[in-house]
This record gives structure tokens, C-alpha cells and sequence, in this order.
């Protein structure tokens, strides 16, 4: 969601994904007219276009920043084939009060995939930097930079073979060293009998490779965007999935002989919430910064936020068209009659500004 001024640079076709920065005071872009843009925001709360490049020579669709204890970082995948780590250069200052010159360079190019790559995520940063990538040929792959201060040199240190072709996939982002890494990856396969669309990978340090150690075969259908929530202090793992519909996934691990035996988490799996008020197709999913509320968009043309109450039940807080402003009275009462749940009438979302478009093309 975005809290902008009027931004009259635009991309020339329909925008993929949009990241910001660890601050949220940096936004990148990427689309299908093979550029990436990045905005800064000034003092005043405005966006303004101050990077953009042609970063592929096919559409991009995914962008994401690296913790900015690497540097200004970002990578991007395409349909291409190739995902692409690109780092910012700020020149010295001319002059008093003058801001440097700044570009992007390209530090390396992955060029493993055969087919597109669909989505591209830094890992943990308490795990140095990582790299995930997953693709149409259904193979996740994970690169990791040896040298943080040489950004060009990236090591494929795992492939992983999925049985689907890869839509999506998020890292668990636990914050401690001592917990072991966790993947989860979404497939938009849309035969709903070839079984689950979503599978969890764990990296196991006995045998040094990832294995899948859970699929959820309650998702059938096509998955198009995946989040783990972030972790602060639960004793399980929240998975939010876009899909046809909304769904929140509990992942509680189970502590029992085998699994010490084995060296691999054992979960236990339940659906901690569906929601359907999107009623068409859901295209992305995302946690606010303590795992507490969750916000969708859909082909509704609306962002929902879901947020889970004191009883540990998920209840819709909010609602936004999508231009901005809440819906009325009367939707809200619509809606809350088809879900059976009330929309609360105590949160408020104003719109601080719009991203233009001389295409009126809807964004996911």
C-alpha cells in the first residue's frame, strides 16, 4: 500500500511487485516493460523517481531489497530466465548541500534457470547473505555471497527440486541462529488433482541439504503469493497464502523422538483462517512488521486487512478501494453479512497520494 504524492514518472506497462526498503523510505518497482524504478521519499512525504533502468530483457516480476546492513541492495527475476543482483553507487558530493550522483550497477547476473524465474528473496540476514530463487521448472535454488564487500561473486550452494512448477516462496524469518532454516514455497499449477500447492523445506546442518518436510494438501488451487509472518516470541509459525481465497496457516512444531532422530522439525498443520471477501482471485499477500495484521489485494480492485483478536480468532478490520478511500457503510454492511464476521468501524486508512498511469492497469 502506498503512502505517496502524485508521482507522474510511470512504468510504460503493468507494474509486478512492489518493495519497500527496511525504513520505508525507499520504494522499488518493476514491471513489464523491463525497467525498475526506485523512489525516495523527501522530507515532505513525497515520492520522488530517483532511479530507473532497464534491468531485463523480458518482464520482471519480482524486486526485493537485502538488508541495509549490506548496503542498498536489490535483486530482481524475470521471464528472462535470469535473476539479477544490482547494488547502488553514490558518487562524492559536488558541492555544499548537493546531493551526489547516484546509479545502479549490476553486480551479478543467475543464469541457472531454464525456464522464467518467478520469484527471488533475500534470506535472513542472520544467516549472511543468501539468495532464493524459484522457477517454472520447478527447481528452488539458493546462491549466497561468500564476500559481502564483493557483491559480484555468488555461490549455488543448493538446488531443490519441487514436483510443480514454483510461483512463490518466502523465507521464515527467525531471527535466531540457532533455529533451523525454513522455506516455504506456493505453485500455481492449476490441476487442483495433482495435490498441494504449498510445501515446506527446512535446511538441516547433519546433512547439509534442504528437505521437504511438510506439504500442505489443503491448498489445491493456484498459489500466487506466499509470507511467513514474522516471528516475535511465538511458539509457532503463521503462513499467510494467496490463492483463490485468503488463508492463514499455524505451523506448531512437535518436539518427539523421531524428529530428534531424524534432525527434521515435525509440524503440525491447521488452518487458522480462510477468508473469501475478496471473491475473485488474490494476488499478494503481506504482514505489518510484528506478525498482527495482514493485508490482501485481489482482482476486487480492494486491499483487506485481517487482524486476530485476543481469542486468537482472525476477524477483517479494514477495507480499501482501489483508490484510496474506504468503502462505504453500506459495503462494509454487505460484506459483513456475506462472511458473518463485522467489519470494524473504528479503524481508518486515508489515502496520502497516488502513483499515475497513463494505462489504467490494475496492480497485484
Amino acid at each position: 500500500m502506498f503512502e505517496a504524492e502524485e508521482i507522474n514518472a510511470e512504468h510504460k506497462d503493468l507494474i509486478h511487485d512492489v518493495a519497500y526498503d527496511f525504513y520505508g523510505q525507499r520504494m522499488a518497482t518493476c514491471s513489464s516493460d523491463q525497467y525498475v524504478k526506485v523512489w525516495d521519499q523527501n522530507h515532505e512525504g513525497r515520492w520522488i523517481l530517483t532511479s530507473s533502468w532497464k534491468a531485463h530483457s523480458g518482464s520482471v516480476w519480482k524486486v526485493t531489497w537485502a538488508h541495509p546492513e549490506f548496503g542498498q541492495v536489490l535483486a530482481t527475476c524475470s521471464f528472462d530466465r535470469t535473476a539479477a543482483v544490482w547494488e547502488e553507487i553514490v558518487g562524492e558530493t559536488p558541492g555544499p548541500g548537493e546531493r551526489g550522483s547516484r546509479h545502479w550497477v549490476r553486480r551479478t547476473n543467475l543464469v541457472d534457470s531454464r525456464t522464467s524465474v518467478t520469484d527471488v528473496k533475500f534470506g535472513p540476514k542472520t544467516q549472511g547473505l543468501q539468495l532464493a530463487t524459484c522457477s517454472i521448472d520447478g527447481i528452488i535454488r539458493i546462491y549466497e555471497a561468500p564476500d559481502v564487500m564483493n557483491l559480484s561473486q555468488w555461490t549455488l550452494q543448493h538446488e531443490v527440486q519441487c514436483k510443480l512448477s514454483c510461483s512463490c516462496l518466502s523465507w521464515n524469518p527467525s531471527l535466531s541462529k540457532s533455529l533451523p532454516q525454513m522455506l516455504a514455497v506456493g505453485s500455481d499449477d492449476s490441476n487442483p488433482a495433482n495435490g498441494g500447492k504449498v510445501f515446506i523445506f527446512e535446511y538441516s546442518e547433519n546433512i547439509r541439504r534442504w528437505t521437504k518436510i511438510e506439504t500442505i494438501n489443503t491448498i489445491t488451487d493456484a498459489v500466487h503469493d506466499i509470507s511467513f509472518s514474522p516471528n516475535l516470541g511465538r511458539s509457532f509459525h503463521l503462513l499467510a497464502v494467496a490463492t483463490k481465497d485468503v488463508r492463514i496457516i499455524s505451523l506448531t512444531p512437535i518436539h518427539d523422538q523421531a524428529s530428534i532422530q531424524s534432525g527434521l522439525t515435525k509440524l503440525s498443520v491447521q488452518t487458522a483462517a480462510q477468508f473469501e471477501d475478496h471473491a475473485s482471485t488474490v494476488w499478494r499477500v503481506c504482514w505489518n512488521i510484528t506478525g498482527t495484521i495482514l493485508a490482501s489485494s485481489g482482482d476486487d480492485g480492494c486491499v483487506r486487512m485481517f487482524k486476530m483478536n485476543y481469542i486468537n480468532t482472525w476477524k477483517p478490520i479494514a477495507v480499501l478501494k482501489g483508490d484510496g478511500s474506504n468503502l462505504s457503510n453500506e459495503n462494509q454492511k454487505s460484506m459483513a453479512s456475506s462472511t458473518g464476521a463485522p467489519v470494524s468501524q473504528t479503524a481508518r486508512y486515508y489515502k496520502l497520494g497516488t502513483i499515475s498511469s497513463s494505462r489504467e492497469v490494475p496492480w497485484h
